[in-house]
């Protein structure tokens, strides 16, 4: 789903992109490139909700070669190759592309570290926000979360998308029994308009 706000441009995903295609091509990573209107952009990969796992960053690397793009990666653990990077980074790009993993503990970091307020400020100037499953979740008011476990509602995303977001919907068992559950069951505060995919 690609939503144009007023003040910048996000890009969600259920599935897909190069974290989850075998050869690390993607036709939706291509539509986010163009979506920045550079001829390289500068793409910067946010790989918090995985641990900044080594893995990943690496498929993003191999997915965006220099012809292709100028590559950074904004690292909040100091365990990682990248060592520990300052969130103002994000100024600087095309396109953020935010990484899969728990939910809950990317949002955690990022408002200890002021990500949020740096995220806001660069969608306002144009740079485009995407990202894959829990990189899809943050962006919405709620979410459907297998971050503490079991599938549960997440209710305190950063609200940049109105509603709530449910990846994986049809790709995984539970996911559409979880949120027709969580729905019907008028949990508190969960929303009545959710993007699925």
């Amino acid at each position: 789903m690609v939503e144009q706000l007023q003040h910048g441009t996000i890009v969600t995903l259920g599935g897909g992109g190069f974290l989850m295609s075998p050869d690390g091509t993607s036709r939706i990573d291509d539509l986010i490139l163009s979506l920045s209107g550079a001829r390289r952009p500068r793409v910067c990969f946010v790989p918090t909700a995985s641990g900044d796992a080594a893995s990943a960053c690496e498929r993003f690397e191999a997915a965006f070669p220099a012809e292709r793009a100028e590559t950074s990666v904004l690292s909040l653990f100091n365990m990682s190759p990248y060592g520990y990077r300052d969130p103002s980074m994000l100024l600087e790009q095309d396109v953020v592309y935010v990484g899969g993993g728990s939910t809950a503990n990317l949002l955690s970091l990022w408002r200890q570290h002021g990500v949020v307020d740096r995220l806001r400020e660069a969608a306002s100037r144009g740079t485009i926000l995407a990202g894959i499953s829990a990189g899809m979740n943050c962006w919405f008011e709620a979410s459907s979360t297998d971050s503490y476990g079991p599938l549960a509602p997440l209710t305190d995303g950063l609200g940049f998308l109105p509603g709530g977001a449910c990846p994986h919907y049809l790709g995984e068992p539970g996911r559409r029994e979880a949120l027709l559950e969580c729905v019907a069951g008028g949990v508190s505060r969960t929303p009545s308009r959710w993007t699925t995919a």
